[in-house]
């Protein structure tokens, strides 16, 4: 009887551990199912190591704007757009047609994987081509654009973003943006965005918005912002 009852015990612990990891089997795969959906929106992969822009924006100010405050909203993106119309919609969509907080992570999302992408450790000096002649078309010169551009960031009152745009035509433009703004609201193209937000620069300058937007233009990467053009 012992040996019959053991056995027993042996066969029904083999099976609740059967059970055990097929359940964990199926768990496992509808966490998987459910990361799917929440992460079709990702963060743009940086092409430069988190230190390579010292000492204009530091390694702790992008571990932070981009490792947390970017990652929060394509997380929040990622969460609020299932079951919306938004649900399938691509980025740029989504920032023209949606409103309140989707607008503002698909918006920040978009934006900050423009403005990422936007430097080099390598950059600076003058855009040149196409660019550079709509510049100096415009704004009669680089340094007359790049004045004009750093008092317009100094002019978005709190939170946002200044932009460089164009329209339908090459027309060049600066937009002003508040919060997650971004000029394909308003049927332009973006060129080149900076970031006003104080998250962006107030570990490397504190309150002195103006030396930050001074200082970024040493590693604007004009190769990658020319093509947008």
């Amino acid at each position: 009887m012992k040996v019959g009852h053991y056995v027993l015990i042996g066969l029904f612990s083999m099976g609740f551990i059967s059970c055990t990891s097929s359940q964990s089997k199926n768990n496992e795969n509808n966490t998987n199912s459910k990361n799917n959906i929440e992460m079709k929106f990702e963060k743009v992969a940086l092409p430069y190591a988190t230190n390579a822009l010292e000492p204009v924006i530091s390694k702790q100010t992008m571990e932070l704007h981009y490792g947390k405050h970017h990652q929060a909203y394509v997380d929040n993106l990622n969460k609020l757009v299932v079951g919306t119309k938004f649900e399938n919609a691509d980025l740029e969509t989504i920032v023209k047609e949606s409103d309140e907080a989707i607008f503002n992570n698909a918006g920040q999302t978009l934006n900050h994987n423009l403005y990422f992408t936007s430097f080099s450790p390598d950059g600076g000096g003058e855009p040149k081509g196409k660019l550079a002649e709509a510049i100096n078309s415009k704004f009669e010169s680089f340094e007359k654009f790049k004045e004009e551009f750093n008092a317009a960031g100094m002019g978005v009152f709190g939170s946002g973003w200044v932009w460089l745009a164009k329209d339908a035509n090459g027309n060049l433009s600066i937009e002003k943006e508040s919060n997650a703004g971004n000029p394909m609201t308003k049927g332009l193209i973006p060129i080149l965005g900076l970031d006003v937000w104080e998250h962006s620069y107030y570990l490397d300058y504190q309150n002195r918005r103006a030396d930050h937007l001074k200082e970024v233009w040493k590693i604007i990467d004009w190769n990658v912002v020319s093509e947008r053009y």
